[in-house]
């Protein structure tokens, strides 16, 4: 490095730091170990009146936040649906952080947008989706839901004669949303801020195995023919990792003029996998999809993509000109596809990622995340007072710990499931988190860190374990 450079000091800190935390996450408790009085008592510092030294920030702020980080980077890691990131993927982050592009436009970051016109086709490749599709790659499932549901509310209100994105909402035919009653509060917060609202949504109640059914699906299509409608199906819900019938819905939906994304934050992804995408037969032919590439493609969080069968519905909805705008008609301007304008160029921990697992790199992944996660509820469910609630058909799975007091009720073996969970949590081995699932509470098992094996899933089960038979 230049010994002169004002960088060389706190970029050398930073490495020494990540290397010590990354080689450190496989014998660290996976919980935060911290109070939140600590944390404020180290943090809350009045700001200084006069600069500091930037190694020095870095310095304190490592020692500041010790132990206020979950180790979900750690293999050991199994709550919500959390990922690590593969080592290609954080170090190409440090660069996107480095090289400061706004990833807006060409003209701002001429490689980082001939990065995001490989990656969506890369990614459309590996998930089976139609190469005609565009994309977007946004911050999080949440935005790619925001972005495709826009795409939907442009289609389907233009057949209806409504320019939504010059008239707005008031006056406009209404537009109903048919789900099942599982589905991601991520998508009552985009039909919030879409204008759409949570009151456009027909919940209908889930079968057995988390699905719509589709006599249910029909009649409530019939029920209201003219109606603007968005069918939402699932790639894998939170709780079991339920998928929908694609095959039959999605022509169903269609014969009614229905719009159908399709849900799949991380279940997308079992597309990649020739021993799992039987889940996934006929989701090619919806209308739009959302996944996440923070959860199972292991990147560092600010990672989600957005397809959508119709471009120029697409396009409609998010792209915007001004004079003061470069564009370039022989390039896929990133603004006009994305919901956000400034931003970091997110998709180069994408393309590294991608480009260290290769094809079957991510395929292996899926298929090791799925067994790890049946040996999990397998092996916990074998312990006394377990009782296995759903066996994980892809990485999700749910198990419950009964009172073994005479008479016991259900809300005492809620109780007990809720204690098991954060005594192991506390025992620091391994990081669980509860669900409540058809009024039952259970402990959740989801895996999808790259760095998750049969080491890990022995230290886990014998965290779970030890809580149980103590």
């Amino acid at each position: 490095m230049n010994n002169d450079s004002p960088f060389d000091r706190a970029l050398e800190r930073a490495v020494l730091h990540a290397r010590t935390y990354l080689d450190g996450l496989d014998e660290a408790p996976v919980a935060a170990t911290a109070t939140l009085d600590t944390l404020r008592a180290r943090l809350s510092k009045p700001l200084a009146s006069a600069p500091m030294a930037a190694d020095t920030v870095i310095d304190e702020l490592v020692a500041d936040t010790a132990g206020g980080l979950n180790g979900s980077a750690s293999g050991r890691f199994f709550g919500w649906v959390i990922g690590g990131s593969l080592p290609a993927a954080l170090a190409a982050d440090w660069l996107t952080s480095t090289w400061d592009q706004n990833a807006a436009a060409y003209a701002c970051a001429p490689a980082e947008a001939v990065i995001e016109e490989v990656c969506g086709a890369w990614l459309k490749d590996l998930l089976r989706l139609p190469k005609q599709a565009s994309f977007a790659l946004t911050s999080g499932c949440q935005m790619a839901h925001m972005t495709a549901l826009a795409a939907a509310r442009n289609a389907l209100l233009s057949h209806r004669g409504w320019d939504v994105e010059r008239d707005g909402l008031c006056g406009a035919p209404r537009i109903r949303v048919i789900s099942s009653d599982q589905y991601h509060g991520s998508i009552t917060r985009a039909l919030r801020m879409l204008g759409i609202g949570t009151g456009a949504v027909v919940a209908l109640p889930a079968n057995a195995t988390g699905q719509i059914e589709i006599a249910a699906l029909e009649q409530t299509l019939l029920s209201e023919p003219d109606m603007a409608t968005i069918v939402l199906l699932q790639a894998g819900d939170l709780n079991i990792g339920a998928y929908d019938r694609f095959a039959e819905l999605i022509p169903l939906a269609h014969r009614h003029g229905a719009w159908v994304h399709v849900d799949g934050a991380f279940g997308l992804w079992v597309n990649a996998s020739a021993r799992h995408r039987h889940l996934l037969a006929g989701v090619e032919q919806a209308d739009s999809w959302a996944t996440d590439g923070h959860k199972w493609l292991n990147v560092p969080y600010d990672s989600g993509f957005a397809f959508v069968a119709d471009p120029q519905a697409h396009r409609k909805a998010m792209s915007y000109e001004a004079s003061y705008v470069t564009h370039n008609d022989d390039v896929r301007e990133p603004k006009d596809w994305n919901p956000d304008w400034s931003r970091r160029g997110r998709g180069v921990a994408a393309y590294a990622a991608l480009r260290q697992l290769g094809r079957s790199g991510v395929e292996e992944l899926v298929d090791r995340c799925c067994a790890a996660a049946r040996a999990i509820a397998v092996g916990i469910a074998a312990l006394p007072g377990a009782e296995m609630i759903w066996e994980p058909q892809i990485n999700q799975g749910l198990v419950r710990f009964l009172d073994p007091r005479p008479g016991a009720s259900e809300a005492d073996h809620d109780k007990r499931t809720d204690a098991v969970a954060a005594a192991v949590l506390a025992d620091g081995e391994a990081f669980f988190t509860n669900t409540t699932w058809r009024g039952r509470r259970c402990m959740r098992i989801s895996v999808c860190n790259w760095q998750t094996g049969e080491k890990e899933v022995a230290r886990a089960l014998a965290s779970v374990a030890r809580v149980v038979l103590d």
